[in-house]
């Protein structure tokens, strides 16, 4: 049996193979080589060489986009997950009522990220305008909204992956360490912390891919209001790209260097979590 799926396992492979290529390989390709390009269409693409490169960096609203999705990311993935664990400490503690909270608490992760912005868009400018203020009256205002939302969306979700690896530690354990007279500080950072890394690195990964390409909330919340303060490098990167005549190979290369940065970000973190679940 194990000899005749080695044998036809090519075969049931290829249309997995050819979509991947089709749907991936092949635009991913395209899109390295337009990004050296001048073009309106794919069919008149001009090769200009790294001409397109160079714009970027003198774009400022490229740079500003860069270190507010950063500075954003960071503060995401902290919030979110502390939040994510200190509520799945909460539902593992046999408390009544933990599958409704657990069902509630995950609901928000199934609304669609345009239709998660509007909605908390009319939320958060109701309670602003009590104070005379929009999400748009200055960046900061967009950022905490920003904040806010992917916390009320993805907190659900992590802590689902939060409670799977508490619920996998060992009972025995947990009360040995307590038998040996440590606190319950000492049994959450000798114990819980590193015996839960697996889920840490899972959500980590996660809201930290997340963060970096977030794009629909921000469309629908702020649209980068007020003037470009509040964009994040994917809608950056969209507006370039369709929004700014002549200047859709840069648009390409702006592209191009996000996903060299979300793929060197997203390997890095994993090593790093990885390594710490080997010296756990």
């Amino acid at each position: 049996m194990q000899k005749s799926i080695k044998k036809y396992f090519p075969l049931f492979a290829l249309p997995t193979f050819v979509a991947f290529t089709i749907g991936f390989i092949v635009p991913f390709i395209m899109g390295i080589y337009l990004s050296f390009c001048e073009f309106t269409t794919v069919t008149d693409a001009k090769f200009v060489g790294l001409s397109n490169y160079a714009k970027i960096f003198t774009d400022k609203t490229f740079v500003h986009a860069l270190w507010y999705t950063a500075l954003f990311t960071i503060v995401s993935v902290v919030l979110i997950n502390v939040i994510a664990f200190v509520i799945a400490m909460l539902l593992t503690k046999g408390i009544r009522g933990t599958n409704i909270f657990r069902t509630v608490f995950f609901m928000p992760n199934l609304i669609g990220g345009i239709v998660l912005g509007y909605i908390w868009q009319l939320i958060l400018n109701g309670i602003l305008a009590n104070f005379g203020k929009t999400l748009v009256y200055s960046e900061a205002y967009g950022f905490w909204g920003l904040v806010i939302l992917m916390c009320w969306q993805q907190v659900g979700y992590m802590m689902i992956i939060y409670i799977a690896g508490i619920q996998n530690i060992p009972g025995e354990l947990i009360e040995a360490a307590k038998i040996d007279g440590a606190t319950s500080g000492q049994v959450l950072r000798h114990v819980t912390l590193p015996m839960v890394m697996p889920s840490i690195t899972i959500c980590t990964f996660l809201t930290l891919t997340n963060g970096f390409k977030l794009f629909d909330q921000n469309l629908a919340l702020t649209n980068g209001a007020p003037s470009d303060m509040s964009q994040m490098l994917a809608l950056n990167i969209y507006d370039t790209f369709y929004g700014r005549t002549g200047w859709e190979g840069v648009g390409q290369a702006k592209a191009v260097i996000f996903f060299i940065l979300v793929a060197l970000i997203a390997m890095g973190q994993n090593y790093l979590t990885r390594r710490k679940e080997v010296q756990q």
